[in-house]
């Protein structure tokens, strides 16, 4: 397609946390959701890696933004400067003049058509030629390699960092589903809290982050335990520096709150699921993909709570990316698309 190409065909999973897009079948964009605008000037300063070590430590002239909160956008003209400026990275790389652009974008099954519109709006101004849709737990079927069109139930868990998406998917629908804002950033939160509050030690978003990724952990006991994390922080009480240790069983009662608010949530899907889906959902078993799927113990945690075998995806963070190229390679075989 390089040069002389007059249509990039881009598949873009535009994330709370992270926002990926894949051209000619290759991950060509894998950054934070984040941007930095100059207050004075409103322009962009920087974009996601580089706009990411900006959190917590911007000076008055400097605004880090993160343009989407609960999988949802929370501000358009910061999501319109994120998406202009990482399709502009592609178009650097592959083409020597502007192209016409077809994309097919994920979005959280529990959308409504203001949010739909919305995303649909930041696509075109951005330079969206053709824009297609797509619910995330379809895409992240369809990147877990499930077949979405056979006549039997399949059951896909997609935990991003604003929203959870539980569903059962038979013939190229969504059969019953659940969209919950228990999920990445959640997580990140009851970990700052935690620290908090049992430690006395104020941590930022970044941090709380890094142990989430480190030692995050839906069990108390797990065979392969992780190492202690090391954080060092002001006190709450006295302000001056303080060092502790972090285990895994810590942060897993950290998270269970959450995780049990997850559970549940699993629960009311397979209560509202049709029994012969469900038969074939305990014989297929549920696939997780997105980020929280990597928590430790997260899989064996579902699976004694139901009885159901858990799987994760492969590599469950690019999963969503992957069901959304898929989609877009056959945009016109599959009806679920939303155009």
């Amino acid at each position: 397609m390089g040069f002389f190409s007059l249509t990039q065909e881009l598949a873009i999973d535009l994330g709370t946390a992270n926002t990926l897009i894949v051209y000619n079948d290759e991950v060509v964009v894998d950054e934070p959701s984040v941007v930095a605008v100059n207050v004075q000037t409103g322009q962009l300063a920087a974009l996601g890696s580089e706009a990411q070590p900006f959190i917590g430590r911007t000076n008055p002239t400097l605004r880090t933004i993160r343009p989407l909160k609960g999988g949802v956008i929370a501000d358009f003209n910061a999501t319109e400067m994120m998406l202009r400026g990482m399709i502009r990275k592609i178009k650097t790389r592959s083409s020597l003049f502007s192209p016409s652009l077809k994309m097919v974008i994920c979005i959280p099954s529990g959308s409504t058509n203001v949010e739909i519109r919305a995303v649909r709006d930041s696509a075109e101004h951005a330079g969206g030629r053709e824009v297609a849709m797509i619910y995330e737990p379809m895409a992240a079927a369809l990147g877990a390699g499930i077949d979405v069109e056979a006549p039997e139930g399949n059951m896909i868990i997609d935990i991003g960092g604003g929203t959870s998406e539980i569903a059962c998917i038979s013939l190229g629908g969504i059969v019953c589903s659940e969209s919950i804002d228990i999920a990445g950033d959640v997580f990140t939160t009851d970990i700052q809290d935690y620290v908090r509050q049992t430690h006395n030690i104020r941590i930022g978003e970044r941090t709380a982050e890094d142990i989430k990724c480190k030692i995050g952990a839906a069990l108390p006991e797990l065979e392969d335990a992780p190492e202690d994390y090391i954080v060092t922080g002001p006190s709450t009480l006295t302000d001056l520096p303080e060092t502790i240790k972090l285990s895994y069983n810590e942060i897993a009662y950290a998270l269970d709150k959450s995780l049990a608010k997850l559970d549940s949530t699993l629960m009311k899907v397979l209560h509202e699921m049709p029994a012969e889906l469900y038969s074939d959902v305990v014989r297929n078993g549920v696939y997780l993909a997105g980020g929280g799927a990597l928590i430790k113990g997260l899989d064996q945690r579902l699976s004694k709570k139901t009885g159901i075998p858990f799987h994760i995806a492969e590599d469950p963070l690019r999963a969503v990316v992957r069901g959304t190229n898929i989609a877009l390679k056959n945009i016109n075989r599959f009806s679920f698309l939303m155009r």
